[in-house]
């Protein structure tokens, strides 16, 4: 498609939804659902979107496929294992401590945390990467416009993120093959880029447990360990925190986790991936084809800040 196609917004979500979407903004202004419409690195021209150069060719990857194959160990290690586990998952009270370098300390409830936030019908269609990769239409709000009302202090460089630790509801987390509860964190330039989000529903319906339910973080340009689930904890830090990849294996996971394809994995080339749904793997593109995100690694070596 020309690069100055601006899609329809049936052109993103099933059209059941979009006709449906005076209800969706309804409950998103419940929910604290608000924002752009992005295309595989596309930001399209809607209200006061930012406009983000790119191309719009990405299917979308199928619910069965979004919400059927994942990656959280909390609820065991098998692909299948997150939605045959979670379905019982609490999310309802759910609370998140904000702590650190921050203005404010004190624990928020959901709703208390994005309140206020511009409520518009966001729908952010993104590349995911994890070793396989998706493109899929998430829900939620800029990570930013969070860090903004938080108000973190002049010595925050870092944001931490934590998830629940809770091994009754997270049967995952009764095996030692990571260090609990899982931490991740991104520098404050990356956690203040307009493609960092919160989410919080996908395909226009409430986020389900097994993708990370209620609150989770997505930064497409990394690969995806590196967007925490079912968060707890934000910690605005001075210096840079330890993270769980980093923690339990430093030699193969690092802290930036940038999608970087001239750097191989120790055990496996990093060169090519799959797109869930395709037979054939297809070239990697460095910062997962975000190439509007470069500039926040200029300077760097990045084959040793991996």
């Amino acid at each position: 498609m020309p690069r100055n196609h601006h899609p329809h917004p049936s052109e993103v979500t099933p059209e059941s939804v979009y006709l449906n979407r005076r209800a969706f903004i309804k409950r998103a202004s419940v929910a604290g659902i608000g924002g752009a419409l992005i295309a595989g690195g596309v930001v399209a021209k809607q209200r006061n979107a930012p406009r983000v150069e790119g191309t719009f060719d990405d299917e979308l990857t199928p619910w069965e496929t979004v919400t059927g194959y994942n990656n959280f160990y909390e609820f065991g290690t098998g692909k299948g294992d997150p939605k045959k586990n979670a379905q019982d998952f609490k999310t309802d009270p759910w609370a998140i401590e904000v702590t650190g370098e921050v203005s404010e300390k004190r624990t928020f409830s959901l709703e208390e945390l994005i309140d206020g936030l511009t409520i518009e019908e966001r729908i952010y269609r993104l590349r995911c990467v994890e070793g396989w990769s998706m493109v899929v239409p998430w829900n939620g709000f800029m990570l930013k416009d969070l860090i903004e009302r938080l108000g973190p202090t002049e010595d925050a460089n870092f944001v931490e993120f934590t998830t629940l630790m809770d091994r009754r509801q997270m049967p995952g987390q009764n095996s030692p093959i990571l260090p609990w509860p899982y931490v991740e964190a991104l520098r404050m330039d990356e956690a203040m880029h307009p493609l960092t989000i919160m989410v919080t529903g996908v395909y226009g319906k409430t986020l389900p447990p097994q993708n990370g339910a209620p609150i989770r973080l997505m930064v497409p340009w990394k690969y995806g360990f590196k967007s925490g689930k079912s968060i707890v904890k934000i910690r605005f830090t001075k210096r840079q925190p330890r993270t769980t990849w980093n923690e339990a294996i430093p030699r193969e996971y690092g802290f930036y986790a940038n999608v970087n394809p001239e750097v191989d994995h120790p055990r496996w080339s990093q060169a090519t991936e799959r797109r869930l749904g395709e037979f054939f793997r297809r070239d990697t593109l460095m910062f997962n084809g975000y190439e509007e995100v470069a500039s926040l690694y200029e300077g760097m070596d990045l084959t040793r800040y991996y």
